[in-house]
């Protein structure tokens, strides 16, 4: 008997597994980054950027995370560079006052998505 459990001509299993991968990627993404960013600043969070921006920040990486990772299960990569293109063009200003926290962030956040997004794609094999 197959392991997939399906119900009403769906694959549960594979439901069941995406909806884990969302929510394992809104939870470690952020502190990824955080981590990440201390790490190469040799700085403490507040040092790097104040706590609104990193607020604002949060909010936008859990979007980019949700957008990015349903563009890559639907197999539509081009939009990827669109959600790239778009915040970097949206957020020129903030960018050019500290490069460091906008640029590495958004760099850590979408590679990591991007890799989440592949592996949770080979996983269920969609």
């Amino acid at each position: 008997m197959n392991n997939i459990i399906v119900l009403m001509g769906y694959d549960v299993t594979n439901g069941i597994i995406i909806i884990t991968g969302y929510a394992l990627l809104l939870l470690t993404s952020g502190v990824l980054v955080r981590l990440v960013l201390s790490k190469i600043s040799h700085k403490e969070k507040k040092e790097i950027a104040p706590d609104n921006l990193w607020d604002t920040g949060a909010v936008i990486g859990k979007c980019e995370n949700i957008l990015i990772i349903t563009f890559i299960l639907s197999n539509e990569f081009t939009a990827l560079a669109i959600i790239f293109a778009a915040k970097t063009i949206i957020r020129k200003d903030d960018i050019e006052k500290n490069s460091l926290f906008y640029l590495a962030g958004n760099m850590i956040n979408v590679t990591y998505s991007i890799v989440f997004g592949v592996i949770l794609k080979l996983i269920t094999g969609i």
